[in-house]
């Protein structure tokens, strides 16, 4: 009995904690699911958004966790299923709010462009360039929807297959929004260095 309470109260999160909540629904499990993964999340969601839309989405996504956790798959990541409802909460969202998201591969529009940051000088290195962390995130919020997403979920380090599910998909779509992006990222962060 006193193994057993004290297994539960110092456990430490696993990745397999979304397999034991979807089967369990314990709040235990949620906790560590949270834990684990609740900055991640955030940290995707204001790449594709705003601070305040990125926090509202966050907490509409834990609750589709709660409210779908019987359709989790253990063969699929635990992260990579989150963002996947993530994804589509905040997609939602946009169509709420009537918002476009532009879904075309090959565009350069801004999802926003109020409240943009002043391009500053820092220590921050990217490559053989020196640029800062405002103006490498100002030349990612100039991507599309879909460049700027697959950047991020490619610097979360999720895999080909990850980003498949996550963004419903295919492998080849995924590597021409990763290589526009790229090169996009680049132009803009060279127009920056030229600027500075």
């Amino acid at each position: 009995m006193l193994m057993s309470i004290k297994t539960w109260l110092f456990e430490t999160p696993s990745k397999d904690c979304m397999a034991r909540y979807a089967k369990s629904g314990e709040n235990r499990h949620l906790e560590q699911l949270i834990a684990l993964y609740s900055n991640d999340l955030y940290h995707y969601l204001v790449t594709q958004s705003n601070t305040h839309l990125a926090y509202d989405v966050s907490q509409q996504t834990w609750l589709k966790v709660i409210e779908k956790r019987h359709l989790y798959q253990a063969q699929t990541t635990p992260k990579a299923w989150l963002f996947k409802l993530a994804r589509n909460t905040l997609i939602d969202e946009y169509r709420k709010q009537q918002h476009f998201v532009e879904l075309d591969e090959n565009s350069l529009q801004p999802l926003q462009s109020a409240n943009q940051s002043e391009l500053t000088n820092s220590d921050s290195h990217i490559g053989d360039t020196h640029i800062s962390y405002e103006a490498f995130n100002t030349a990612l919020k100039e991507l599309s929807f879909v460049q700027r997403e697959a950047i991020t979920l490619q610097q979360e380090g999720f895999s080909l297959a990850d980003i498949e599910l996550i963004t419903q998909s295919n492998a080849q779509t995924i590597k021409t929004r990763l290589r526009y992006a790229k090169q996009n990222l680049k132009r803009l962060l060279g127009d920056y260095n030229e600027q500075a």
